[in-house]
């Protein structure tokens, strides 16, 4: 007979959509136990933790003082501050949605709360868990990688209201690519224009790494549909990933006659939102630095900044 682990008690604060889909794939992991949704409008706190079976709270005071184990912060990003260093001097584990925060003063303070209280404290990138992410890595590992390109387009989504496209979505392939290149940021060239929005919907941003690659990330809130589309360059293979789809295809063995050869790259079916909160959850039993971590998400937010002309 296989032992469980004991429950691990998991809240999750602000049940937007985000916060929906952690609340949902919670209830579906093994050795946790969804108890607690906070959000302050009653009707929403009231629906989602009627769907999981947990108990809806209206103020930050009553979820920090719920007796969890772990929270996933999902709140707007100016509000995970305060949030996160509350439960963390609780003795909460936390999960906080990327951006870690608004600030980078801010970041440090959350990162500071879970080094003084002992406390797990990841960051939810969660593109990292992407199979075809994943796939790529595991195909360039070994390689200098020359240049990576990601494009991340779509139509304006009606949810948002206070960032625009570079906080909300190059914050993930800013991640992406510090984590497919082992290394930092160290120059910005941001391009960014503001068409429909009060925010810039549009960006262009590069950038040159500490170890030599270039990257180049193209995202904006004008594209009819949507593209994820992630290529790496390395001195022996040139890999290409829809983070949609998960296909992933090499380009290798380029002849002086122009012809080369391609195989697919395998990329195993799964939730990447699961897997991120498993990972979270694997951290808590074992003590053990989780996969994305305060300092990670403090990097991305200064490297999202600095493209902003904030950092």
């Amino acid at each position: 007979m296989t032992q469980h682990q004991p429950l691990l008690k998991f809240g999750v604060a602000g049940a937007g959509v985000m916060g929906r889909n952690h609340a949902r794939v919670l209830s579906d992991i093994r050795d946790v136990e969804l108890t607690h949704v906070f959000d302050p409008d009653a009707v929403t706190a009231e629906g989602v933790a009627a769907a999981y079976g947990a108990t809806p709270v209206t103020t930050a005071e009553a979820f920090v003082d719920a007796g969890l184990d772990a929270a996933v912060v999902a709140t707007p990003n100016r509000t995970h501050a305060d949030l996160a260093v509350a439960l963390l001097e609780k003795g909460v584990h936390v999960l906080v949605e990327k951006p870690i925060a608004a600030t980078v003063e801010d970041a440090r303070r959350i990162i500071d709360a879970a080094r003084a209280n002992d406390r797990v404290l990841m960051v939810g990138q969660v593109e990292r868990f992407n199979p075809a992410v994943e796939a790529v890595k595991r195909a360039i590992d070994g390689d200098d990688v020359i240049s990576i390109q990601i494009t991340r387009v779509g139509p304006f989504p009606p949810r948002m209201g206070e960032v625009g496209v570079v906080i909300d979505l190059a914050v993930h392939d800013i991640d992406i690519i510090r984590h497919l290149t082992g290394s930092e940021i160290v120059e910005v060239q941001p391009q960014l224009a503001r068409t429909k929005a009060e925010r810039e919907d549009t960006a262009l941003l590069q950038f040159r790494l500490a170890n030599g690659t270039i990257a180049h990330i193209t995202t904006n809130w004008v594209t009819p549909y949507k593209v994820r589309t992630l290529q790496v360059a390395t001195g022996s293979r040139f890999v290409v990933a829809d983070l949609i789809t998960r296909q992933v295809t090499e380009y290798f063995g380029q002849q002086p006659d122009g012809s080369y050869s391609t195989r697919g790259v395998m990329s195993w079916p799964a939730e990447p939102l699961k897997r991120e909160l498993e990972e979270f959850a694997r951290a808590i039993r074992t003590g053990e630095p989780p996969a994305v971590t305060g300092e990670d998400g403090l990097r991305n937010l200064e490297v999202a900044l600095r493209c902003l002309g904030e950092g």
